[in-house]
């Protein structure tokens, strides 16, 4: 949809939800409904000392962005705004924020989880899990279940 607008981000610095939140609603009086969802580092039971995650650049700031402007187009969203974050993270820090706003609840939701569903999935991401003993487990795997969430919104 055109003039929604759409802000995308990768960046190795932390974002802060609430500034985001603020910036795409600052003025708008037609929202009725913010979304957010931010993916944080697991410790893994405390086996876990870091994720690294790497990122094909420019190509991965596309895809978000087709992948955000199908969820506008699919629930009628009003703004979207997707960071996701490159480099080393720790357990408790950001990985990801997806804010969708919409007239109503219910497709600021759905847009939010199909933005995520496609983003693990679609986005060009690759994580390495580093451990406690200083040792790289090495690159994380895609998981079956992450397919299944995305094919749910397979239109037929």
């Amino acid at each position: 949809m055109a003039g929604v607008p759409v802000t995308v981000r990768v960046q190795r610095d932390d974002f802060c939800l609430a500034a985001e939140v603020q910036a795409l609603s600052s003025g708008r009086h037609d929202i009725g409904a913010i979304v957010t969802f931010s993916g944080l580092c697991r410790d893994e039971a405390g086996t876990l000392s870091a994720l690294e995650l790497e990122h094909y650049p420019g190509m991965a700031e596309a895809e978000i962005t087709r992948i955000c402007n199908e969820a506008i187009e699919r629930f009628g969203l009003q703004a979207v705004t997707v960071i996701h974050r490159y480099g080393s993270i720790l357990p408790g820090e950001n990985i990801v924020l997806v804010v969708t706003a919409s007239p109503h609840r219910q497709a600021a939701f759905d847009g939010a989880n199909f933005i995520m569903d496609f983003l693990k999935t679609s986005a060009p991401f690759w994580k390495k899990e580093h451990t406690a003993d200083g040792n790289a487990r090495g690159w994380v795997s895609a998981k079956d279940e992450d397919d299944s969430a995305r094919d749910r919104w397979s239109k037929d």
